[in-house]
């Protein structure tokens, strides 16, 4: 009964009665479920870029080729720092379990920065691309090539935002039962952003040089 608020209409009005739950109940696991479903409509989103840039990635219009443009050195960099932070959300996952919120915090801004790492380098080769007139408007190849680096870097600044904002709710409120399942939505997240990581860097950068 506790649990039950009632409300009736006027006196005597038996037929204009309704109740509802003091506290809605969350369904058990039902935000990893709908997370999942967000996240397998994110692998058809890449799937069509990758394969966009499948049927495209040799349509140079007279223009440079991969093999001319990219730098795989400084790939290899980026690629480095988007798998050393997938290690040290590892880390701050592990904090959590242990309900250490500094060391939670700690390891989610290392992840943080490596994440922004990325990123710089990322706008880095963007602008010198742009800059040496390999424009997205250049040839079909480079129209794909910006539009699916670019979606991944663009999820990559929004699980950054994400990150900060759900760094101050932990230093706010701890390692509440809400931040802990928002923090595993975000784990998995990032671990799939390294995962299509994997795949640009295999199927653009290391195909397109050799």
């Amino acid at each position: 009964m506790s649990d039950l608020a009632y409300a009736t209409g006027t006196a005597g009005d038996t037929t204009d009665r309704a109740y509802h739950l003091a506290d809605e109940p969350h369904p058990e696991n039902g935000t990893s479920l709908g997370f999942w479903l967000y996240l397998m409509s994110d692998c058809l989103i890449f799937a069509a870029l990758f394969a966009t840039y499948g049927v495209l990635g040799r349509s140079y219009a007279g223009g440079p080729s991969g093999a001319e443009l990219f730098d795989l050195k400084l790939v290899a960099i980026n690629t480095a720092f988007l798998l050393l932070s997938s290690i040290t959300f590892g880390f701050a996952m592990l904090q959590k379990q242990q309900n250490k919120v500094g060391g939670t915090l700690g390891w989610l801004a290392i992840t943080g920065i490596f994440g922004l790492c990325f990123l710089g380098v990322e706008l880095y080769e963007f602008h010198h691309l742009i800059h040496e007139g390999a424009t997205p408007q250049s040839s079909a190849f480079l129209s794909a090539f910006f539009a699916l680096v670019g979606t991944h870097g663009l999820h990559v600044t929004f699980g950054s935002i994400w990150m900060v904002v759900l760094m101050i709710q932990i230093s706010k409120h701890g390692l509440i039962h809400e931040n802990k399942r928002r923090l595993m939505c975000l784990s998995m997240f990032w671990h799939f952003l390294d995962v299509v990581w994997i795949g640009v860097f295999t199927f653009v950068y290391l195909m397109g040089v050799l």
